[in-house]
């Protein structure tokens, strides 16, 4: 592993207790709640060094943005007799553990798609008491990860200062809650001096609204005849993207993973993913951790990029 000792946010005690075996290498005594990390290799070159060379991936072969599908946590905590909100909290701990994986591999850019739009879909109100039990457990269940999102962002500021990670939080702003909105603007306020690696979080996102917003910016333009139709190409369209705080470098990912056995994109990314690699996986995303991030990556180093072109035979 290659992590570093900090501590983050409370871990379900239950799970700590009934699955020892599998994790007391992470350094867990029987009677903690938080997860302490792993000590980190002295020196950043030599971090990238040897953690390549452990894992067998090649430094010239390796994605420098990955795109990141979290899917599994409510299963993963119904498959172990917890709850949704613990399943959620594990999901948490995966994701720093892979933000920092992807640091010490030099992973330059992550995209999280951390809420979509539509997850704000609930059934239409209704008289039958099911109906109305069922809408009051799905808006607890969103207030709640709106507010674990808010909480990752303030707890793992130190994990982003001292990688030197530049913090970008996208999608709609006006479905998030003013609290996550706050710790959104002072998180990219204060890692907006850092470019060694970027964190985007898409939060009340959708591929479909980040195309739609910005046709409409590029029409606003053209009626106020700042452009003409014809000036409207790909490069300016993705240039107007939410998704569009890298520039062209790294603004579209080479890989995306999606984790618990779903094979389809579910509305993220749809623009940008036109040529990345996709990679699937049954593996519930709060397991996702160092082997399984290390075998999509070698999935990804074995693959023959074309980007549209035909195969030279």
């Amino acid at each position: 592993m290659y992590i570093s000792r900090l501590y983050i946010y409370m871990f379900p005690r239950a799970y700590i207790t009934q699955n020892w075996q599998h994790i007391h290498h992470l350094g867990l005594s029987r009677n903690t709640t938080r997860l302490p990390c792993l000590d980190r290799m002295a020196g950043k070159q030599n971090d990238l060094a040897e953690a390549l060379v452990r894992s067998g991936l090649r430094a010239e072969l390796m994605p420098q943005h990955v795109a990141l599908v979290l899917d599994g946590n409510r299963r993963w905590a119904q498959a172990r007799g917890f709850t949704t909100p613990e399943g959620h909290e594990a999901g948490g701990v995966a994701l720093r553990k892979i933000v920092e994986l992807s640091c010490a591999f030099g992973i330059r850019a992550v995209t999280v798609f951390g809420f979509s739009q539509e997850n704000f879909r609930r059934p239409q109100a209704s008289s039958h008491s099911s109906i109305r039990s069922m809408i009051s457990v799905l808006t607890e269940e969103v207030d709640y990860i709106m507010e674990l999102i808010e909480r990752l962002i303030r707890d793992n500021m130190d994990l982003f200062m001292r990688e030197e990670i530049q913090v970008h939080v996208v999608g709609d702003p006006s479905r998030r809650p003013a609290s996550l909105q706050d710790a959104a603007r002072e998180a990219e306020e204060m890692t907006r001096s850092h470019s060694r690696y970027h964190l985007i979080l898409a939060i009340c996102y959708s591929g479909r609204w980040d195309i739609v917003q910005a046709c409409r910016e590029l029409a606003t333009k053209v009626q106020d005849k700042l452009l003409r139709p014809d000036d409207i190409d790909e490069s300016m369209l993705a240039g107007h993207l939410a998704t569009n705080v890298l520039g062209d470098q790294l603004g579209c990912p080479d890989l995306l993973i999606r984790t618990s056995g779903e094979l389809r994109l579910s509305n993220f990314l749809l623009w940008q993913s036109a040529y990345s690699e996709l990679y699937f996986t049954d593996t519930l995303w709060p397991d996702f951790g160092e082997d399984e991030y290390i075998k999509a990556l070698k999935a990804f180093q074995s693959r023959e990029r074309r980007f549209g072109q035909r195969k030279v035979m």
